[in-house]
């Protein structure tokens, strides 16, 4: 019995090993990459000692000043597209977590079956209606495309937060003559703020790293940073791997550091409605 409980110690400790270095690998090879002299970046056998240089942070300041652009666009994009993600989640959320009908039920499946459709089958359709009305290469069509893909994803997560305030609460603040907003703002959003900020961690993440709208919609004004990057690999004159990976250190550092931060609530929003009671 002993030995099979240090095996299965052993397989878990094993496993775990391995997600970790699967994970983190990526990321500590970029951030020492970074660091190193170009010379060393792909040097075989790898270097893993070396004296640190940040010549590619330089570099990448002197000559890409359009990435440090980009990363301004793609904060402005991203708190605007988490904000009006936020607000439309809770709005929704709120109304199918107390009203009940057939039509309600039915279309939380769409909403579920919309996130599930691929971004480009939305995207391609969408390009001309945009261009008609000028909102191409815009800080706002970018916002309002990056909510509007996962308000669907927000409006369940908020409706299974919300379902776990009781009704009661609502009902007494009702007979103190408050209205239908009134509750939302009071009552319901101080006690759901936990699933709102499940639901902003998800919306940043997707938002930063967002590659293909950005890549459609925009081109020069609203660019963002994950575009600015892909430019640098195809640049005409090469591609400075030094340069290249400062600059995914850079972009990478403030999303990592924000779910890191919002763990915890990250968390929440994937087991939100696993229990009940």
């Amino acid at each position: 019995m002993r030995t099979r409980n240090l095996l299965a110690a052993t397989g878990k400790t094993v496993a775990v090993a391995a997600m970790l270095f699967w994970s983190l690998f990526p990321i500590a090879f970029i951030v020492m990459s970074s660091l190193k002299p170009g010379q060393d970046i792909f040097a075989v056998p790898p270097r893993y000692v070396f004296e640190p240089t940040f010549e590619h942070y330089v570099s990448l300041w002197q000559q890409w000043g359009a990435f440090f652009d980009g990363l301004l666009n793609s904060t402005i994009i991203t708190a605007g597209a988490t904000v009006i993600a936020i607000a439309g989640s809770t709005f929704a959320g709120y109304v199918y977590s107390r009203n009940s009908s057939r039509m309600l039920d039915a279309s939380v499946l769409f909403l579920i079956v919309v996130r599930l459709i691929p971004p480009i089958v939305v995207t391609l359709p969408l390009f001309p209606i945009v261009n008609v009305l000028g909102l191409n290469d815009t800080h706002a069509i970018m916002m309002v495309l990056y909510a509007t893909f996962f308000v669907s994803l927000g409006t369940v997560l908020m409706r299974t937060f919300i379902d776990q305030i009781p009704r009661e609460l609502d009902e007494a603040a009702e007979i103190d003559g408050a209205g239908r907003l009134t509750v939302l703002r009071r009552v319901i959003v101080p006690l759901a703020a936990p699933g709102i900020l499940a639901v902003a961690v998800f919306v940043v993440v997707f938002a930063w790293n967002e590659y293909l709208f950005a890549f459609i919609f925009t081109s020069t004004r609203a660019k963002t940073a994950p575009l600015v990057i892909s430019e640098m690999i195809g640049s005409i004159d090469g591609v400075d791997w030094g340069i290249l990976f400062a600059a995914s250190t850079v972009q990478l550092a403030p999303v990592l550091l924000f779910v890191v931060f919002m763990n915890r609530y990250l968390v929440a929003g994937l087991t939100a409605g696993a229990t009940k009671g």
